[in-house]
């Protein structure tokens, strides 16, 4: 068998490592950015549904988040009916960053995917959501403290 997530795993490691260093300027560390565009792009998301979304803990998300806060790029506000329950939103600051941040991943994806046709790229996205839904099985499974049988 062929050794793909290996081949996802370092793409996925060389495109970060570019990230962290490209994003030094607006004082984005190691995955941040992550972070600040999904906050971005879903206003008003809690916490727990960002870290499911990018596949972390609520721990480390939450270190990310408070992070994030300190240096003024996203803040919490009290959800309108539910005031234990916090959401999150990119501030001006926040906001002025998320030009730059996108155009980055859009150019990481033509670079990723330069020479490929439309319908190469479509396979490609639809057999990767696939792999993702997949994997989201044991990764749910082991997140609620389970072992995986091998």
């Amino acid at each position: 068998m062929r050794e793909i997530l290996r081949e996802v795993g370092m793409i996925a490691r060389a495109l970060d490592s570019i990230s962290n260093i490209e994003f030094k300027e607006i004082d984005l560390t190691k995955g941040q950015y992550l972070y600040l565009v999904r906050i971005h792009e879903n206003p008003g998301i809690i916490q727990e549904k960002l870290a499911e979304m990018i596949k972390v803990d609520r721990t480390t998300a939450a270190r990310a988040i408070q992070k994030l806060e300190l240096q003024g790029l996203v803040e919490k506000k009290d959800d309108e009916t539910n005031k234990k329950i916090k959401r999150l939103y990119t501030t001006d600051k926040g906001a002025q960053a998320y030009p730059f941040l996108k155009r980055e991943g859009d150019y990481s994806n033509a670079v990723a995917l330069a020479g490929f046709t439309e319908e190469e790229e479509e396979t490609l996205f639809h057999l990767l959501q696939r792999v993702r839904r997949n994997v989201e099985v044991d990764w749910e499974h082991v997140k609620k403290g389970n072992k995986r049988d091998y």
